[in-house]
């Protein structure tokens, strides 16, 4: 179904009955991600909904780089929401869709019953992270020149992009992500971590105060522990801390078992 979104139509899917859970997507990938996590959670009882986040497969492309900001991608969430006539949900986010779901968490916690962050950790603790961090960050810097980004990811058919991201799914999502979402999926890092960010203020957000679970995997080839670990400071509830070993970044994929596992221990029914 398509709903919209301040004028952006998103394509939603939704699945089974049950308390609902928000599966939000990262870079660079589509509600897809999730087909190994949705069935089993349908199974248990939950009511699962996922979509494409503006700039993604179905969903609308905006032009404008300022579309593709943190509140507008968070709004997006609760405007589905409100059209599905759900008050409370947990979420469940990978990627850019981790830092979705800390975001709505922190600006609209009436809406957030449990939170499940994937890979990414909350934003403050990304930023105090270390320059080890920061040289593993260096593709964000890379996806500030426009056309020169878009280039570099897409010559010799994606060569540098295969090498640089080993999705597991690699040629799949490749022919989604080019077939119009390239310059839209690099105006999220345009729009939320341009190169001002490095040395302006800290991110200052209200505490999380939804029960919270982090998850990291071990070989993320863009992430260090630490910005995960750490993202407990900012959890005025609980939070807890799981780490998978010998995985890279989109367990999902690589793990399936062991992510659906932790997220039918962590989220109630």
């Amino acid at each position: 179904m398509k709903i919209d979104s301040m004028g952006v139509a998103l394509d939603v899917q939704v699945e089974g009955t049950g308390r609902p859970v928000v599966l939000i997507h990262g870079w660079p990938d589509t509600k897809r991600l999730w087909a190994k996590q949705v069935p089993a959670l349908v199974g248990a009882g939950f009511q699962v909904i996922t979509y494409d986040q503006r700039g993604y497969g179905a969903s609308d492309k905006p032009a404008e780089v300022e579309a593709y900001s943190l509140p507008f991608l968070a709004l997006d969430a609760t405007a589905i929401l409100d059209h599905l006539g759900i008050e409370r949900a947990h979420f469940v986010g990978h990627d850019w869709g981790a830092a979705v779901v800390w975001g709505i968490a922190s600006l609209a916690p009436e809406r957030v019953d449990h939170l499940v962050a994937l890979s990414v950790g909350h934003p403050s603790a990304f930023a105090a992270m270390p320059i080890a961090q920061r040289e593993k960050s260096w593709y964000m810097l890379l996806f500030q020149f426009a056309g020169v980004a878009e280039e570099w990811l897409t010559a010799n058919d994606g060569a540098n992009f295969r090498d640089f991201a080993p999705h597991p799914d690699f040629d799949a999502v490749y022919a989604e992500y080019t077939d119009g979402s390239l310059t839209p999926g690099l105006n999220y890092y345009r729009a939320n971590v341009p190169p001002e960010a490095i040395v302006g203020p800290p991110i200052e957000l209200p505490p999380v105060q939804a029960p919270t679970m982090g998850v990291w995997s071990s070989n993320d080839f863009a992430l260090l522990e630490g910005q995960m670990k750490n993202s407990g400071e900012f959890c005025a509830n609980s939070f807890r801390y799981e780490k998978i070993e010998g995985i890279d970044h989109w367990m999902q994929l690589e793990a399936p078992g062991t992510v659906n596992g932790l997220l039918l221990d962590f989220l109630p029914r």
